[in-house]
């Protein structure tokens, strides 16, 4: 009785009556601004470099690869099977593990290792924020298990925001299982409302751009 009678005040309060269909939702509103790629990477660099992450903007391929073997040398780094890395020449630099297709070598690989290299799906300009959808390319663990975060992300890939991403990706979840969405290093603030970095996943994030 409790029941109905909340249901009954519930669809009064909102006009309607019992049995009565439910009206189609309204259309959703996604707005694309137009901006253009200059602009994008100067508000995902502001963006994320506010959060304290690194951004590089590089003309190629080349010299995205010297700046991910100038970051990892002298520590032991996983990379991801994205790819992209293959085609900069990352996954075979010195010292650089990639090709791992098992997940229980994967994990005990990122635990040990001290950076962890990927791409990235998308990056958003108006957040700082990169877009990573899971999958035997782009595992998650490279990018949330090791210390620090290195991605390397065609400009291309670069959106304005999640209105555009959506656009593109409407139903994430028939791609991929889990949809990930990093914007600058793992923070919190939780105990005594003192931030500490690096808790819930990588320290430290740098994202190279190319193009």
């Amino acid at each position: 009785m409790m029941r109905d009678h909340i249901l009954h005040r519930i669809r009064t309060a909102l006009g309607r009556s019992a049995g009565q269909a439910v009206a189609d939702p309204p259309p959703v509103r996604l707005v694309i601004p137009e901006v253009d790629r200059e602009s994008r990477v100067r508000s995902f660099t502001a963006r994320l470099e506010a959060l304290a992450g690194k951004v590089y903007h590089v003309a190629t391929k080349e010299e995205a690869r010297a700046l991910v073997a100038a970051a990892a040398e002298g520590k032991s780094a996983v990379a991801s099977n994205a790819p992209f890395l293959a085609e900069c020449g990352i996954a075979g630099l010195p010292g650089v593990e990639s090709g791992i297709t098992d997940r229980d070598c994967l994990q005990q690989r990122c635990a040990m290792a001290d950076v962890g290299i990927t791409s990235a799906d998308y990056a958003l300009a108006d957040t700082g924020t990169l877009v990573m959808l899971s999958s035997a390319q782009e595992a998650r663990l490279v990018s949330l298990l090791p210390p620090a975060h290195i991605a390397v992300v065609p400009l291309e890939r670069m959106l304005t925001g999640l209105d555009e991403l959506f656009t593109l990706l409407p139903q994430p979840a028939e791609q991929t299982s889990s949809l990930v969405l990093i914007t600058g290093p793992s923070r919190t603030a939780d105990i005594e409302q003192i931030l500490v970095r690096g808790v819930h996943g990588p320290g430290q994030i740098t994202v190279i751009l190319v193009g």
